[in-house]
């Protein structure tokens, strides 16, 4: 009887792979690229495991920029006066601007201290805490559609003296659809791996006990940013005792997107903007139906010459 060995994990289908030229982060440090892969917790005694993976790059169709405000003041009047001016005058003219949105967000409003010296005679001086002002924050929130105006609001806000870009949140109104997209496409892999592994086997898998799970994750562009900082330093052999004094290396923020290497399928596959990712995946464990073993118990009499009964004790077993 021929056996035919195999494993789950044989590729059935060409993966897309995404080619990256070397750039100034690899001049200093190798770096490996961990992926944020989706993790399935699965039985891991089953006899077949039939796995397919997928991932979809969405551009965003909105974006949301917070940009935060910090403003210092004598008195709780003066503070929100020049605070109030700097935002209305700014948001003026964001909001001239096509398909913009804005919110502005109230984080902090706190009294500030200095130090104030005391002198005492023939004692070392003491330093005391005093009300300095009043310290107000607030964020902006800009909602808009066209990713090229962010430069337009980063030279408004600049004029005045609006420089902290927090963080740019990416949406996409597409998401559930292409969630849609990704089962359907990766239900046509898995059924063509199960007709694939059951032509290998010659035979089916339709009376088997199966299990089956899957799951999403979805990776915005905020968590995929890496940073790296690109020099090269003297490689003089310097005596131990003297004194080396280096400048600060800038550190340097990049877009690190999912590879697509390790997936069955790739939907927009070119990557040129940092988009929304998303990863599915769907596994089916297969315990394959054991053929049963039948025994069949016959009582075998020998007939001697002198005709004499004899009882034979032999068990037939016979397989399917």
């Amino acid at each position: 009887m021929k056996k035919l060995f195999f494993t789950a994990s044989t590729a059935l289908f060409s993966t897309f792979i995404m080619a990256q030229a070397s750039g100034n982060i690899n001049y200093h440090d190798q770096e490996s690229y961990n992926n944020t892969a989706i993790d399935i917790n699965f039985p891991s005694n089953n006899d077949i495991l039939v796995s397919v993976k997928g991932l979809a790059n969405v551009k965003a169709d909105a974006y949301t920029a917070i940009f935060s405000i910090t403003q210092n003041g004598k008195t709780t009047k003066e503070v929100n006066e020049l605070m109030d001016q700097r935002i209305m005058q700014s948001l003026n003219e964001i909001k001239l601007k096509k398909g913009v949105e804005t919110f502005v967000d109230m984080i902090s409003f706190v009294p500030v201290y200095e130090y104030e010296t005391e002198k005492k005679v023939f004692n070392r001086k003491t330093y005391n805490e005093v009300p300095a002002g009043f310290e107000l924050q607030k964020n902006i929130h800009i909602k808009f559609d066209d990713p090229n105006q962010l430069n337009e609001f980063i030279a408004i806000l600049s004029n005045y003296e609006i420089y902290d870009l927090v963080k740019v949140d990416y949406f996409s109104n597409a998401l559930e659809t292409i969630k849609k997209e990704m089962t359907t496409k990766a239900k046509l892999l898995v059924q063509e791996k199960l007709k694939n592994y059951q032509e290998l086997l010659g035979e089916t898998f339709i009376n088997t006990e199966k299990k089956i799970t899957d799951d999403f994750i979805i990776n915005v562009p905020i968590e995929m940013y890496k940073s790296y900082e690109a020099y090269n330093s003297s490689s003089l052999n310097l005596k131990k005792a003297a004194n080396i004094n280096q400048i600060n290396k800038s550190v340097t923020l990049y877009y690190q997107p999912v590879f697509n290497k390790d997936f069955d399928f790739v939907m927009n596959s070119t990557v040129l903007e940092p988009v929304i990712q998303i990863q599915y995946e769907i596994k089916i464990a297969i315990n394959r139906e054991k053929k049963p073993v039948s025994k069949t118990d016959k009582e075998f009499i020998l007939v001697t010459p002198n005709g004499d009964l004899k009882n034979l004790n032999i068990n037939t077993t016979k397989q399917n």
